[in-house]
C-alpha cells in the first residue's frame, strides 16, 4: 500500500498487478523525498514493477512486468514501455479480454467481503473463545502453582500446533482441488463473481507460507508442490529443486520440466486480469532450466529447455522461444548458459557420488525440519503460557493485562528468533565459501536459512531500532543508518557504513546457487550509501562512500561501485547525473539524464565486461540465490 496517498492519482479502468511498489516517497541520501505518482486511465502496470517519485503513466499506456520508472520518468499516453529503467517496446502485455462487470456486481462483492470478515470470521472466532474459555476456567485448571497446569499446557500446545499443521495440510490438499473443478483454463470470467471468489480462494489456500518454509530447500518440496497441483514430468530429485518462497495464481496449471532447478522468489503469473475480467492460463517451464532469484514467470513466457534465467530477469512474452541460452536483465538479453567453474563442480557430482550426497543431504535436512518444528512448537507453548497469565490477571488489571501479554510475547518472540538464528551458525560468523550443494558445509547453511528471522523484524522498519536489531543478528552496522525495510539473509558477512540509507524491499544477499554450485561472499556498503527501493545487491559487491543505487536496480556479483557515483538499471551500470536539486523545503530533485544503454553495452562487450567501473568477470551468468 502507498504511504503518501494524497500524492497518488489513479484513473478509471486501470489495472495494477500484485507486488508493485508506488509509495510516493523514498529515502535518499539521508532525506525523505516525497513526490506524486500519476497513473492515467485504462493503464496496465505489470507485476513486480516499481514507480519511483515523480513518475507518471499516460492514458491507455502499459508498463511490463518486472519494470521500473525511475524518478521523474514518464510514459506518454498510448505507449508501451518495459525494463528497468523502462524504455519503449512493441510488446503487448494485455492478455485478458474485457467482460461485462456491472456496478451492482462490484457493490455486492464488496458488501459480501465486509460481512464475511466482520460478521462471520470475527464473530465465530470470538464466539468460540467466549464459549470455551469460561468452561475451562470453571474447572480450576488455570492454577500456575500446580505442576499439572504446565503439563497440561505442554499437551495442549502440542495438540494445537501439530494438529493444526496436519489439519491445515489436508485442507490445502483437498479444498483447492474441489474449488478448481469449477474453473476452466483460458476462459474469460467477469470480476467479482463466483468464479473470481473461487480463484482467489485457490490462490490463498495454496500459497500458505508456513508449508513452503517447512518443505523448501529439501527433497520434500517437490512432493508438496505436487500435492498442490504442480505437474513435474520426469522429475529429477536434487534435494534443492525449489527454495522456500514460491508462489502462483493457480497451481493446477503449472508445469515444471525435468531437471529444472528454481531458487527462491519464483512467482508464476498464470492469472491475467483486465479492469472487468480475469482468466487463468497454463504456465510451462522447460526442462533443464535454472532460475535465479525473484523470477516472475508469465503464462506466455517464451523460454524452452536448457535456459538460465538470471536473478530479476524479465521473462520475454514475445519473439522466438529461447533455448540453450541464459537471459539476464530487464528487458532481458542473451548470455552464455553456464560458466566453466559451475559446470566442473556439477560434473564432479554424479552417479554414485550423487546418490550418496543426496542421502546425506536428506538426513541432514530431516534433522533441520525437526528442529524447525520444535522451535515453532516452543513459540506456541510460550504464547499459551503468556495468554494464561493475561487471563488470570484480567480481573485485577483489566485491559492492561492483555496489553502486557502482547508486549511480553513480542519481546520473547524477537529474542527467541534472534537466539536460534545465531545458534544455527554456532554463534560464529560466516566465511566465504564455494562448494557443491552435496557438501556438508552447504547443508549447514541450509539449516541457517530455515531459521532466518522474518516478519518480526519488519515491525522496526523506518525506526532507529532496526539497526539495533541488525547488530544483534551480526551485521557490522554503522551509526545513523536509516533502514526502511531492507533485508540481509547472511547478516554476519555484511558491513554497512555510517549514515547509509536503505529503502523498502531492498535485498543485500551474500550467496547464490547455480546448477548445484553454492557461492558465498561478503558485501560492503561504504559510508553514506543509498540503496533504492526493491534494489538487489548480489554477493561480493563493494559500494564506495556516498554512492547511490537507484530503485529496482540489480547490482551484479563482484561489482565495485566507486565513491560518489550513481548506479542504476537491471543489470546496473553507472548513470550520468546532469544535476541534482534538493531544496530545504522540498524532497524532489531534478531529472537525471540516464544512459539507458546497459543492455546494449553488454551485448557489444560480449557479456564479459560491464561499465568501466565494474570488475572483469562480473557479468558471468547469474546464479539463483536462496533467500
Amino acid at each position: 500500500m502507498p504511504a503518501c496517498t494524497d500524492l497518488l492519482s489513479i484513473g478509471d479502468d486501470t489495472v495494477i498487478r500484485k507486488d508493485t511498489v508506488f509509495n510516493c516517497y523514498r529515502a535518499h541520501r539521508g532525506m525523505i523525498q516525497t513526490g506524486p505518482v500519476t497513473i492515467g486511465r485504462n493503464v496496465l502496470v505489470g507485476e513486480a514493477s516499481v514507480l519511483d517519485i515523480g513518475t507518471s503513466i499516460g492514458d491507455d499506456a502499459q508498463l511490463g512486468h518486472v519494470s521500473a520508472l525511475h524518478a521523474h520518468q514518464a510514459v506518454p499516453p498510448g505507449q508501451r514501455w518495459h525494463g528497468s529503467p523502462a524504455e519503449p517496446t512493441d510488446t503487448d502485455y494485455r492478455a485478458a479480454e474485457p467482460a461485462v462487470c456491472s456496478t451492482l456486481r462490484r457493490i455486492a462483492y464488496s458488501v459480501f467481503t465486509v460481512i464475511n470478515r466482520v460478521f462471520f470470521v470475527s464473530v465465530i472466532g470470538l464466539g468460540l473463545l467466549a464459549l470455551l474459555l469460561p468452561s475451562y476456567l470453571s474447572t480450576g485448571h488455570l492454577d500456575h502453582t500446580e505442576p499439572a497446569f504446565f503439563l497440561h499446557l505442554i499437551l495442549v500446545s502440542f495438540v494445537l500446533f501439530f494438529g493444526t499443521t496436519v489439519t491445515g495440510l489436508v485442507a490445502v490438499a483437498v479444498v483447492p482441488r474441489v474449488l478448481n473443478l469449477f474453473l476452466e483454463p483460458d476462459r474469460v470470467y467477469p470480476l467479482y463473481g463466483v468464479h473470481y471468489v473461487l480463484q482467489r480462494a485457490v490462490a490463498r489456500l495454496t500459497n500458505v507460507r508456513f508449508y513452503m518454509l517447512l518443505t523448501g530447500d529439501s527433497s520434500l518440496i517437490v512432493h508438496y508442490l505436487r500435492l498442490l497441483g504442480y505437474k513435474q514430468p520426469g522429475l529429477v530429485q536434487t534435494g534443492s529443486n525449489f527454495g522456500v518462497a514460491q508462489k502462483h495464481e493457480n497451481p493446477f496449471l503449472v508445469t515444471i520440466g525435468s531437471g529444472t532447478m528454481i531458487a527462491d522468489g519464483l512467482s508464476v503469473m498464470n492469472a491475467e486480469y483486465s479492469s472487468s475480467s480475469f482468466r487463468i492460463a497454463p504456465a510451462s517451464v522447460g526442462s533443464k532450466n535454472y532460475f535465479g532469484n525473484n523470477i516472475h514467470y508469465p503464462s506466455g513466457g517464451r523460454t524452452g529447455d536448457n535456459c538460465l534465467l538470471g536473478t530479476k530477469a524479465m521473462v520475454p512474452v514475445d519473439g522466438p522461444v529461447r533455448q540453450g541460452v541464459g537471459l539476464l536483465g530487464s528487458p532481458s538479453f542473451e548470455i552464455p548458459r553456464s560458466v566453466r567453474r559451475d559446470i566442473e563442480i556439477r560434473d564432479r557430482t554424479s552417479g554414485a557420488d550423487l546418490r550418496a550426497g543426496l542421502r546425506g543431504k536428506n538426513k541432514h535436512n530431516a534433522v533441520t525440519l525437526l528442529l524447525f518444528m520444535l522451535s515453532r512448537w516452543i513459540l506456541v507453548a510460550v504464547a499459551l503460557l503468556v495468554a494464561s497469565y493475561a487471563v488470570a490477571l484480567h480481573s485485577l488489571y483489566d485491559v492492561l493485562a492483555v496489553s502486557g501479554a502482547f508486549i511480553v510475547l513480542f519481546v520473547f518472540t524477537l529474542g527467541f528468533l534472534i537466539l536460534i538464528e545465531r545458534a544455527s551458525l554456532g554463534f560464529r560468523r560466516l566465511d566465504p565459501l564455494f562448494c557443491s550443494i552435496y557438501d556438508a558445509r552447504f547443508w549447514r547453511h541450509e539449516r541457517f536459512w530455515k531459521f532466518i528471522i522474518e516478519g518480526v523484524v519488519e515491525v522496526f522498519n523506518g525506526t532507529p531500532f532496526k539497526p539495533v536489531v541488525w547488530r544483534l543478528l551480526g551485521v557490522r552496522m554503522g551509526k545513523r543508518v536509516f533502514d526502511d525495510g531492507c533485508f540481509f539473509p547472511e547478516k554476519t558477512i555484511v558491513t554497512v557504513g555510517d549514515g547509509c540509507t536503505l529503502n523498502a524491499r531492498a535485498l543485500v544477499q551474500c550467496h547464490s546457487m547455480e546448477d548445484g554450485a553454492f557461492k558465498l561472499e561478503g558485501i560492503t556498503l561504504g559510508k553514506g550509501c543509498t540503496v533504492g527501493v526493491n534494489a538487489f545487491i548480489h554477493y561480493g559487491v563493494t559500494i564506495g562512500d556516498g554512492a547511490c543505487i537507484e530503485a529496482d536496480s540489480f547490482l551484479m556479483k563482484g561489482a565495485e561501485v566507486p565513491a560518489q557515483t550513481t548506479f542504476g538499471g537491471n543489470p546496473a551500470c553507472e548513470l550520468s547525473v546532469a544535476s541534482v536539486v534538493l531544496p530545504a523545503t522540498a524532497g524532489r530533485h531534478a531529472d537525471l539524464s540516464r544512459r539507458r544503454h546497459s543492455a546494449r553495452t553488454l551485448r557489444r562487450a560480449g557479456h564479459g565486461r560491464h561499465a568501466s567501473r565494474v570488475r572483469r568477470g562480473a557479468l558471468s551468468p547469474l546464479s539463483g540465490p536462496r533467500q
